[in-house]
C-alpha cells in the first residue's frame, strides 16, 4: 500500500523556522517528481515547491521563493521542505504529494493531476 506521511507541522511565531518531512513507502519513488501542497482556511489548496525525479530540478511558487528550500533523500524515501522566515500567511495545512516522472516546473502547473497524496501536516504561524 503506497503511503505518503508527512511531519513536522506545528506552532511558530512569524519569522521562525520549521522543517516538514514526507515519508514515502508502499514502492521506490525514486522515478517521482515530489511536492509541496498547502491550503488555507477558506482557500483552496495551492502549489508550493516541488523537485524533480532526478533531483535535477527545483521549482518554487512565487510566495515562498527565497524562504523554502525543498530537498530529497532518494536512498530513504524522504523529502523535506525547510521552511525559514515564516509569515502568518503561510499558516495552512501543507500536504506532500507525487507524480510519476514529469518536470517540478509541470507540478506547479494548475490542474496537474498527482498520483499520490498524503494526509497533510499543520503549520500555524503566529504574529
Amino acid at each position: 500500500q503506497v503511503q505518503l506521511v508527512e511531519s513536522g507541522g506545528g506552532l511558530v511565531q512569524a519569522g521562525g523556522s520549521l522543517r516538514l518531512s514526507c515519508a514515502a513507502s508502499g514502492r521506490t519513488f525514486s522515478s517521482y517528481t515530489m511536492g509541496w501542497f498547502r491550503q488555507a482556511p477558506g482557500k483552496e489548496r495551492e502549489f508550493v515547491a516541488a523537485i524533480s525525479w532526478s533531483v535535477v530540478g527545483t521549482y518554487y511558487a512565487d510566495s515562498v521563493k527565497g524562504r523554502f528550500t525543498i530537498s530529497r533523500d532518494i536512498a530513504k524515501n524522504l523529502v523535506y521542505l525547510q521552511m525559514n522566515s515564516l509569515k502568518p500567511e503561510d499558516t495552512a495545512v501543507y500536504y506532500c504529494a507525487a507524480r510519476r516522472l514529469g518536470s517540478a516546473q509541470a507540478m506547479g502547473a494548475t490542474g496537474t493531476s498527482m498520483d499520490y497524496w498524503g494526509k497533510g501536516t499543520l503549520v500555524t504561524v503566529s504574529s
